[in-house]
This record gives C-alpha cells, sequence and structure tokens, in this order.
C-alpha cells in the first residue's frame, strides 16, 4: 500500500533583512531561497514599526496582480524587485523573471524535461530556486541542475545529476533547495553505484548509497568540487548551523540527519532517524536554535529534539525530548509537507500526514508539550511576519492569527479559494507556504499565484 502521498514545495550566507513597507511602496526586499536567508520562513519588520498583529488583517486586501502556473508545486523566489517562478509549461523547464510591482514577465527561458511521475503526480519542480549574486540555481524533477544570470535568464551551466550519479529515481523525483556557500553550490544528490540502475524506481530498500548524498559543484563553472555521505536523497532542504564558531550544514536525508562539514566536504556525525516503512519519506527542513535542533516526520517517528555538540571533529547526538515512536496520537509533531515556524521558543507547525489527521498546533520547544491545536483536519503551510502567522490550508483558506501559545488566537479569515471580481481563485492543492517581501506577499494554489499586498500600518 503506497504510504507517502507528499510532495514538497520545498514546495528553497548573509543575513539580509526583509522591510514590510507601506502599501504601494517599492517591492525591493528579498526572499532569496527556500523558507528565506535565514531558513525561518520568517520575514523581519523594521526596527519601530511594531507589532504586525495591530495591522488590519479582517479583510483580505487588493491583489496587485495574479499568475498563470504550468505543473510544479513550490513557490519561487524574490531579489531586486523581481519574483522569479520555477515550473514545467509543454515538456520543458520553465524559469520566468516577473516584475514585483506589475506582474509583468520580464523573460521566460526554458530546458528540455523529460520525466514520468510514478504515481501520477505533475511533472513540475518539487523545490524552489535559490538565488545568490547575480545567480540563480535551479533544481529540476529530474535532476537536471542549472546556473543562470538574473539579469537575463542567459545559462552558464547544467548538470544532469541523475545521470552524472546514477540515481535512482524517489517516489517523486528530485525535490531538494540548493544551497549556495561561498563559491560551491551544494545539493542533495543521494546517488547509486551504477550496477542498482537496474533497479525499478521507487524500490530504495534495495538501493545502496555511494557517498554522494551531499556534492558541491563550482558556482561558476558546475565542476564537482567534493561529495560526502552515504545516503539517499530525501524532500528536505539543506541549513547551516554555527557550531563551535564554525558553519556546519545539516542535511535531513532518507536514512537521517547529517552534519556536514563544508569546508572539507566530510561528513563528521549522523543520526538515525527514519520509519520503518520503505514508502515514507523525510521532508521538513531542521529547525535550530543554539546548538538544539528539531526534526520531525509523520508516518512513525513524529519529532525529536537533539542538542548537537562537535568534538575532536566528531558530531554527537544528545536527545533532549523524543515523541515514542508508533504512537502517533501522542506525537507531538508530524511533520509532512511543511516546516515549522519557531518564534520565541514556540513551534507553530502543521501536525499530521493527510486528512482527516491533521492540525494546526503550537509546541514549546524545549519540551514538546503542546499548547493548543486547531484548523482540525486540514493540512496547512504557514509562514511568519513580525508576529503574525499567515497560514495556508491546502484548500485555498487562508487564516492570519498572532504567534502566542496561550491559544489559537485568529486575526482574520481571507477565502483564497473563491474568486471575486478582482482576482481568481486559487485552488487544491496549495502546498506551499506563502513567501513575503516588501509590502506584499505570495500564495499559490495548483495553477495560479496571487501577488496580496500587506494591510495597511494602523
Amino acid at each position: 500500500m503506497m504510504t507517502c502521498t507528499l510532495l514538497i514545495c520545498s514546495a528553497c550566507t548573509s543575513l539580509r533583512t526583509v522591510i514590510a513597507e507601506q502599501p504601494g511602496g517599492p517591492a525591493t526586499a528579498s526572499w532569496p531561497r527556500f523558507l528565506n536567508i535565514d531558513f525561518s520562513g520568517a520575514a523581519k519588520l523594521e526596527d519601530g514599526v511594531g507589532s504586525a498583529a495591530n495591522w488590519q488583517w479582517q479583510q483580505p486586501t487588493a491583489c496587485r496582480w495574479s499568475l498563470s502556473l504550468g505543473d510544479g508545486y513550490g513557490l519561487g523566489v524574490i531579489d531586486q524587485g523581481a519574483y522569479f517562478h520555477f515550473d514545467a509549461f509543454e515538456s520543458q523547464e520553465r524559469l520566468r523573471k516577473i516584475e514585483m510591482r506589475s506582474g509583468k514577465v520580464l523573460w521566460s527561458v526554458s530546458d528540455p524535461l523529460s520525466y514520468r511521475d510514478m504515481y501520477g503526480y505533475e511533472t513540475g519542480p518539487r523545490c524552489a530556486p535559490t538565488i545568490d549574486d547575480d545567480q540563480i540555481f535551479t533544481l529540476g524533477v529530474a535532476g537536471g541542475l542549472t546556473a543562470r544570470s538574473i539579469d537575463d535568464g542567459k545559462i552558464q551551466w547544467r548538470v544532469e545529476t541523475n545521470e552524472q550519479y546514477h540515481v535512482v529515481q524517489n517516489f517523486f523525483g528530485a525535490g531538494s533547495a540548493p544551497l549556495v556557500l561561498g563559491d560551491a553550490v551544494l545539493v542533495m544528490i543521494g546517488g547509486s553505484p551504477e550496477i542498482d540502475q537496474r533497479i525499478a524506481p521507487g524500490r530504495l530498500e534495495r538501493v545502496s548509497p555511494d557517498g554522494s548524498l551531499v556534492v558541491a559543484f563550482d558556482r561558476h563553472t558546475g565542476k564537482e568540487l567534493w561529495k560526502c555521505g552515504d545516503d539517499l536523497a530525501s524532500y528536505s532542504s539543506p541549513r547551516t548551523v554555527h557550531l563551535n564558531d564554525h558553519d556546519y550544514v545539516l542535511f535531513f536525508a532518507r536514512e537521517g540527519l547529517h552534519v556536514i562539514d563544508p569546508q572539507n566536504g566530510k561528513s563528521i556525525g549522523s543520526v538515525h532517524y527514519r520509519s520503518n516503512l520503505v514508502e515514507s519519506v523525510n521532508a521538513m527542513v531542521p529547525v535550530v536554535d543554539g546548538n538544539r535542533v528539531l526534526i520531525s516526520e509523520c508516518y512513525e517517528m513524529g519529532a525529536s529534539l537533539f542538542e548537537i555538540t562537535i568534538s575532536h571533529g566528531d558530531a554527537k547526538f544528545e536527545v533532549v525530548w523524543a515523541d515514542e515512536a508508533g504512537n502517533r496520537r501522542a506525537q507531538s509533531l508530524r511533520s509532512h509537507l511543511s516546516t515549522p515556524v519557531l518564534q520565541d521558543g514556540y513551534l507553530y507547525a502543521c501536525s499530521g500526514r493527510n486528512a482527516p489527521d491533521s492540525d494546526f498546533r503550537c509546541l514549546e520547544f524545549s519540551t514538546g508539550e503542546v499548547q493548543w491545536t486547531s484548523l482540525a483536519r486540514r493540512r496547512s503551510t504557514a509562514s511568519r511576519i513580525g508576529d503574525v502567522l499567515i497560514i495556508l490550508q491546502e484548500d485555498g483558506e487562508l487564516h492570519l492569527a498572532r504567534c502566542t501559545p496561550e491559544r489559537f488566537d485568529q486575526l482574520g479569515v481571507w477565502p483564497l479559494d473563491i474568486a471575486t471580481d478582482e482576482r481568481p481563485a486559487i485552488t487544491y492543492p496549495c502546498w506551499s507556504a506563502p513567501i513575503i517581501a516588501g509590502n506584499c506577499f505570495l500564495v499559490r494554489g495548483n495553477d495560479t499565484l496571487l501577488c496580496l499586498e500587506l494591510p495597511a500600518l494602523p
């Protein structure tokens, strides 16, 4: 029986500040990679703005523009006043640059795509692009890794990673956003010995890793710099963690959590974390607070919080708290297609694999104690601006709530699944967390993207 019904909208180095501008002002702020530059899934407010919970969230705001989408499940990225969307259209991978003010398409470029999904899902990308300086990097569902200029979309290099590293097709193709560190582009590949190409797609229990969980490519040429890690790929995306005055990278791969030293391309430790079910996946991006790292899945394991220390070049994992494997009803958090949002010591997240066993909840990061649950029987994703959560249900209904562990403090409900004279509707599946930049935010459904203005300041 098929159990992993997930497509990742993964829904994609120096910290930038995302400014909430007054409506009508220029959208010059950035959201340059999946979950934003600091992996928080949040946009920061300018000093002195005050609480975003005081804004006028009760009624939907104006729709600045909308965009018709091809195949794919993720949202894009924002930089230099433009939005970049990656999808599939007419058997091509397509990357478009769209002006944030007007929604005008500034350029559109394509590459051939040959992919067939084993379970009948769309053939478009599963993860977001990544922008760094004047380059944009995309990883397609069939493993095509491409570097382009953000100015004109001109291709700089392309690597067919599935072919080069003999990747046996994962359940839904490739779906981990690239991570740029200095001159290196780090990608979760999860290749295998060439002989494993004889194994049927999806039979991952028979596939052997070959040391290419992580591959670093030269950002200017596409040449391999190093590879490491004995594991297969997941649908999580990599993120950095700062330990002992050194930056490491976390990869929540198929079999568990890996700590990689990007300076020398070495794996310095891992902890096993996966359901015993073959047809299951790890998907959320690890949530970090200092040297504490939370990971979660929805099939059997639930969530665990680890304290990671580095000693003599090796990573050690100490369990702070852990859900009881298999006891789903008692588990604190069962993350599926979305990454929790951390704010002031509390996590806000969708828990559950699918309807009707899903809800939105708050739990204490340090203990795993659930504070409240709400929005029962629907999966959702969430982003944050200041102290407000923007929660998108998979049916297209948008909920706005204040970040507080006291209760689900709802500020407004926007029925984006219903069309109006000013905008089209978004329809199931709405699996990407909203992204925020400047004075607007973007939400998407199956085939439509909306650019909505943020509420006016009081």
